[in-house]
């Protein structure tokens, strides 16, 4: 009774806002023009201003939304603006009156003349973005209001609000209880500046890599004498060049959870030679064999009589491996003394359909030719630790060298440390937007214990991923 009493109290009471009486000094002639009060606490307004470059008039250039202008529903995108609190606006600059809107607390009087354009209504933005750079407003000389900027970093998942205006889109974060939206640059006008201010550089190739007879793929580079001699890279059927076609600014995402009956995500594995990344694939394997399994290599090489067709390699010939690369068949391929090699996609697909999950370990520019509504790849990158800990870490460590044919490991020398720092860097200022986790390889079994933990949630939680994967 006494919960109901209170309840009925409060009820009653009003909490409108009181608000100072209209000015006398209204021209009743004028129409067109309205006097509106807003009540601003400590939040921005959420409109921004600027100056009609035909008519010199300060008009509203948009209404930013879920902030206090948009929630009244008073004021509108083109509408006039002649004072506030009293003071004409005709001869201040823009910012001279944000400054005036921006000290101001309470109530808030406005004298506008309204747009004659009309407004068709928006819905709440149901879109939903995963940012692939990194954006602070404050250091954007081309946004028309730096508060109104909303700051995100790479991976960020944002909801678009509004994509009224071609240059500055609305948004939020994802899940964020305010619900007032920011500005944020559109795809198309991040593009044009990142192209603009895109260097050309020069890709090397990262690696070159062969197939030893334990299904396992081991990696290595070509020492600086023998890229003179050994023209043959195994490399993916798209260049390097390829890519710096591509740029990275937003991707539209949707929820995604993997269904009891659906074939596992293909799990890419990205790394420089050395980093360990064999290693812990091995450790996934054996783990559970059942419930892991790797890709079986194509190649033209003769069969050795220890070998079994289909179990360490595919064995086929060169007419029909030239015929399946025409026919975009492999994922990547090479040729290594006048034989080629290769992993083919229905090689992955053989894996999938055993219900496992695949293992796949790649060049990084293979990566996106991969993200398709098929394989819903889950990147991972391999990460080594700072060169003062990498040196600690790999002291007795032993890396396969590209100069002897038998694969002998020899113990690391200071230029792997170098070129493994530099390829990781390089992997990922280039492809970084395409890895879903990284994994610093500083310890193997802490780098093994969060793999695997990663693997569990994969297939247990929700997660994003580009919208195209969710339909056929």
């Amino acid at each position: 009774m006494a919960l109901l009493s209170v309840h009925d109290t409060v009820a009653q009471k009003n909490y409108d806002p009181v608000l100072p009486p209209m000015p006398d000094d209204i021209d009743e002639e004028e129409d067109s023009v309205k006097i509106i009060r807003l009540v601003k606490n400590r939040e921005p307004l959420g409109a921004t201003i600027k100056r009609d470059e035909h008519t010199g008039a300060i008009v509203v250039a948009r209404i930013m939304r879920g902030g206090a202008a948009d929630r009244s529903g008073l004021i509108h995108v083109g509408d006039e603006l002649r004072e506030v609190n009293g003071i004409p606006v005709d001869d201040k600059k823009p910012e001279e009156i944000i400054h005036i809107l921006a000290q101001s607390q309470g109530a808030i009087t406005f004298k506008i003349i309204p747009s004659v354009k009309e407004e068709t209504p928006s819905k709440e933005g149901k879109m939903f973005i995963r940012a692939l750079f990194d954006y602070d407003p404050n250091e954007d000389k081309a946004i028309p209001c730096k508060e109104a900027g909303l700051a995100f970093r790479k991976g960020d998942i944002l909801q678009i609000m509004s994509q009224d205006d071609a240059t500055w889109w609305q948004a939020k974060h994802e899940g964020d209880a305010n619900p007032r939206a920011g500005l944020i640059p559109s795809k198309h006008f991040q593009e044009r500046r990142f192209a603009l201010r895109r260097p050309e550089v020069q890709i090397q190739p990262l690696k070159i890599s062969n197939r030893k007879s334990s299904g396992f793929r081991r990696s290595f580079r070509l020492s600086r004498k023998d890229k003179k001699t050994n023209k043959s890279m195994y490399e993916c059927k798209k260049s390097d060049q390829y890519d710096t076609a591509d740029i990275p600014t937003y991707e539209e995402v949707a929820k995604y959870r993997r269904q009891p009956n659906d074939k596992y995500r293909l799990v890419v594995l990205v790394g420089p030679v050395g980093v360990g990344l064999n290693e812990l694939k091995r450790k996934l394997l054996i783990s559970d064999t059942q419930h892991y399994g790797v890709t079986v290599p194509h190649t033209t090489r003769a069969r050795r009589s220890q070998e079994s067709d289909g179990v360490e390699y595919i064995f086929i010939s060169k007419h029909l491996f030239e015929t399946d690369v025409q026919n975009n068949k492999f994922i990547e391929y090479g040729e290594y003394k006048n034989n080629y090699y290769g992993t083919s996609l229905d090689s992955v697909r053989s894996v999938l359909a055993k219900n496992k999950v695949c293992l796949l370990d790649v060049q990084p520019h293979t990566v996106k030719h991969l993200r398709t509504y098929e394989f819903k790849p889950f990147v991972i990158f391999i990460k080594p630790p700072p060169l003062d800990r990498l040196r600690e870490t790999r002291k007795n460590a032993k890396i396969i060298s590209s100069k002897d044919d038998r694969g002998t490991a020899k113990p690391f020398t200071e230029e792997d440390f170098q070129e493994m720092i530099k390829s990781a860097q390089l992997m990922e200022s280039q492809y970084g937007h395409l890895f879903d986790k990284v994994i610093i390889n500083d310890d193997l079994a802490t780098a093994y214990s969060e793999l695997k933990a990663t693997f569990d949630r994969l297939e247990t939680e929700t997660f994003w991923v580009p919208v195209s994967w969710l339909h056929s």
